[in-house]
C-alpha cells in the first residue's frame, strides 16, 4: 500500500512536509495552552462557588433577622396611608446595588428599572449605592445622579453602615417629596426579583389623612422616625441584595464551572484528535522515506 504512496511523495518539496508537520505542531500547542487555561478558569469558578456559599448561609441567616426592621418600617406608611403631594412631586430613587460582579443580572435589572421609570420622567434623581449601578447608570443619565456610594458588597452590610448612609441621604440637600428604594428581593436559592419601596418627606406624612390615628405626633416625633425609618429599610434592602447577590454569584459559578468541563471535554477530544493525526502523518513520512529508499538500492 505504501509503495504505491511513494512516488507522489517524492514529488513534494521536503519544505512543505516540514511545514505540515511544524503546523500541527502548532496547534497541538494552542490546543494544550487553550487546554490549560480552561482547566485554571474552571478551579477559579470552583473555588468562588464554594465561597459564595459559604457567604450566602450568612446572608440568609442575617436577612431573616433583618427583616422585621424592613417590615416594620412599611407599616406605618400603609397604617397612615401616606400619598405625596401630585402638585410639587420631587421623586428619588435609591438604586441598592454592589461594586462587586460576576454574579449574573443582579446589578443590571435594578438599573433597567430605574433606567424605565428615567425614561418617563428625566427629572427623578437617584442615589447610586454600589459602583455598579452607577457604572450603567452614568452612560446615559449620569446628570441625575445626586450621590454614590462605595465600598458596598466586600463585608456584610450592618446597620451602622445604613444609618451612615441615610445621614449622607438626609444631608445631601435635595428636598425630595417621595420616592423608592428599588431592590433586588431574595426568594430562593435560584430566584430573585427586582423591588421598590416608597419612602417619603415630613410635609407628605404630616398631610396623610390617617395620621390623627396615632396620638401625640409632632413635627420632631415625626421626623426622628422618618429618619430612623429610612436607615431600617436601607438596613433591609441591603441585606435583601447582598443575599440576592450571593445566591446569584454561586449560581453564575455553577454555570460556568459547568460550561468549562464541556469545554474542557471537546478541547481534549480535538487535541486527541489532532495529536492522532499528527502521528499518523509522520508514520506515513517515515515509511514512504524508508520505502523510497529501498526502491532506490
Amino acid at each position: 500500500m505504501f509503495k504505491s504512496v511513494v512516488p507522489v511523495l517524492s514529488q513534494v518539496p521536503a519544505e512543505l512536509c516540514l511545514g505540515q508537520q511544524n503546523r500541527g505542531m502548532a496547534t497541538l500547542k494552542a490546543i494544550s495552552i487553550r487546554l490549560k487555561s480552561v482547566k485554571n478558569i474552571q478551579k477559579i469558578t470552583q473555588s468562588m462557588k464554594m465561597v459564595s456559599a459559604a457567604k450566602y448561609s450568612r446572608a440568609e441567616r442575617d436577612l431573616k433577622q433583618a427583616r422585621p426592621y424592613g417590615v416594620g418600617a412599611q407599616q406605618f406608611y400603609e397604617k397612615a396611608e401616606v400619598v405625596p403631594k401630585e402638585e410639587e412631586s420631587k421623586k428619588l430613587y435609591i438604586a441598592i446595588t454592589s461594586d462587586r460582579g460576576l454574579c449574573g443580572a443582579v446589578h443590571t435589572g435594578v438599573a433597567r428599572y430605574i433606567r424605565g421609570e428615567l425614561a418617563n420622567d428625566p427629572n427623578i434623581k437617584v442615589i447610586c449605592v454600589g459602583d455598579k449601578s452607577r457604572a450603567i447608570l452614568s452612560r446615559l443619565y449620569g446628570k441625575n445622579i445626586e450621590m454614590v456610594a462605595n465600598e458596598i458588597g466586600r463585608l456584610p452590610p450592618t446597620f451602622l453602615d445604613a444609618a451612615k448612609l441615610c445621614n449622607a441621604i438626609l444631608n445631601l440637600g435635595y428636598e425630595y417629596t417621595d420616592g423608592k428604594i428599588i431592590y433586588n428581593k431574595f426568594k430562593s436559592v435560584v430566584s430573585y426579583q427586582v423591588a421598590d419601596i416608597p419612602i417619603f418627606s415630613l410635609k407628605s406624612v404630616e398631610s396623610a389623612e390617617k395620621l390623627p390615628v396615632y396620638d401625640s405626633l409632632d413635627s420632631e416625633v415625626i421626623q426622628s422616625y422618618l429618619e430612623f425609618s429610612l436607615a431600617s429599610l436601607l438596613f433591609y434592602t441591603m441585606k435583601e441584595g447582598a443575599c440576592s447577590e450571593q445566591s446569584s454569584r454561586m449560581t453564575a459559578m455553577d454555570n460556568a464551572s459547568k460550561n468549562a468541563g464541556e469545554m474542557i471535554d471537546k478541547l481534549t477530544l480535538t487535541f486527541n484528535r489532532t495529536r492522532q493525526a499528527v502521528i499518523t502523518r509522520e508514520l506515513i513520512e517515515i515509511i514512504s522515506g524508508a520505502s523510497a529508499l529501498e526502491s532506490k538500492d
